[in-house]
């Protein structure tokens, strides 16, 4: 009996889905399909899928060419899929081509031409509205930002605006754009969601002006250095039924909600002491950021691990030759300690560090887009190791979170709402740089 096997997402199930199944099957005797599991399909960027995994195995089902139907869960797996059901033949799309010539050795790899002028992507398009993305910003941007945006089905960047001619004709260059806007008013009648990229004392009014003409709005974190600024502008974005968001990528990514659900599940016990230490050219190593955008990161993730009832919080500045070069803040709770430390033009290494009752939480360097954290247990001696992979820099997760919250009319995100940013404001704004 000749085995083969073939893979895909098969979401938005079309006639296209049901050629190459048909294919397939053809070439053998018994064929083995592998639909992409969800958490697979997130971990990867993938964020266009519509279908459920449930939905889009049924869909496999009802073709009648599947006589059995697996769910690839990881990267690699084909290798061990292909030699545990002792397959014969790989099929994949002609677009695979050449990407899967190294599992030649374990069985023929097939790629088929796909049904041509037919598409998931396509019906995406078709079926649900395009958001047309805009940048504000001062930089002539090194960062894939904007880039990772565009791994989200249902965006397009369509115009760039920077008061600097230059800068804005650079940038689209870069991304092969056209629409280059020195006039902020015309920009924001070619956009639906504005990304506002630019220095701190410049944000608040960018957005006003954005939110004013109904627009959604994800912004560089702080807003504003003023508290009541920052209420304004939640208010302003609810009178106006729009979505504002800080640009915060780590609360929306897999990993970094795994880690809260460890601590909150106390698998660590107690939580006694947290540290966050940053290196500021690591954190703007993507893109720009100020010290006050990386103060405002450092005090996001602590209140999001032990809330906002801190007893006491103490801010302390080491400065030279006019400039910050390590910053320090402590939150005293009841039971427990936060300190987050931020160092600049010094050498020193980024790390998140949980202490816990009956054991500890590490996340290694760069933590605030890392894809791994592992949690030690002192009495066993037993370390778990936590991996949730992913694409990119964790800004394709709060676009696709934004989209969700546009679709479903929801305005306030429950990852980091108007209330946790007004209280971030309040402690930030003791930070004298």
């Amino acid at each position: 009996m000749k085995k083969v096997i073939t893979y895909g997402t098969f979401d938005l199930f079309h006639k296209g889905h049901y050629n190459i199944l048909k294919r397939a099957k053809a070439l053998g005797d018994y064929l083995i399909v592998g639909v992409t599991g969800e958490n697979y399909d997130a971990e990867r960027g993938k964020l266009s899928v519509q279908d459920s995994l449930a939905t889009r195995i049924e869909n496999v089902k009802k073709t009648g060419f599947a006589d059995e139907i697996l769910v690839e869960e990881y990267d690699g797996q084909k290798i061990n899929d292909i030699i545990k059901t002792k397959a014969d033949v790989l099929v994949l799309g002609l677009d695979w081509k050449g990407k899967f010539d190294h599992l030649k050795k374990y069985c023929d790899v097939v790629y088929l031409e796909r049904t041509k002028d037919i598409s998931s992507t396509q019906l995406r398009q078709e079926n649900n509205r395009i958001y047309n993305y805009g940048i504000v910003t001062d930089y002539i941007l090194n960062n894939d930002f904007i880039f990772d945006a565009e791994y989200v089905s249902g965006i397009h960047i369509e115009s760039i605006f920077s008061e600097n001619k230059e800068i804005s004709s650079a940038i689209c260059q870069r991304l092969h754009i056209d629409r280059t806007c020195v006039d902020y008013n015309q920009f924001l009648e070619t956009v639906d969601i504005v990304y506002v990229n630019c220095e701190t004392n410049k944000r608040f009014h960018y957005i006003k002006q954005a939110l004013l003409q109904g627009k959604h709005v994800v912004s560089d974190s702080p807003m504003s250095l003023s508290p009541h600024e920052v209420k304004e502008l939640y208010d302003l974005a609810e009178q106006q039924n729009v979505i504002l968001l800080d640009n915060i990528p780590t609360v929306y990514v897999r990993t970094f909600n795994q880690l809260l659900n460890v601590v909150k599940g106390e698998v660590i016990g107690d939580i006694i002491r947290v540290n966050c230490s940053m290196s500021l050219e690591e954190l703007s190593h993507d893109y720009s950021h100020s010290v006050y955008d990386a103060f405002y990161y450092i005090i996001c993730i602590l209140m999001k691990i032990f809330g906002e009832n801190y007893k006491n919080v103490f801010i302390k500045n080491v400065d030279y030759q006019n400039d910050i070069v390590y910053g320090r803040i402590e939150f005293e709770y009841e039971h427990s300690i936060g300190y987050g430390e931020l160092t600049k033009g010094i050498d020193h290494t980024s790390l998140m560090e949980i202490i816990g009752t009956k054991g500890r939480i590490t996340v290694p360097q760069d933590w605030w887009k890392s894809a791994y954290f592992e949690a030690t247990l002192y009495k066993e001696n037993y370390t778990r190791r936590y991996c949730t992979n992913f694409e990119g820099n964790g800004f394709r997760y709060l676009i696709q979170v934004m989209l969700q919250m546009i679709k479903e009319n929801q305005l306030q995100s429950q990852r980091l709402s108007a209330h946790d940013s007004v209280c971030i404001i309040e402690i930030l704004k003791n930070i004298h740089i």
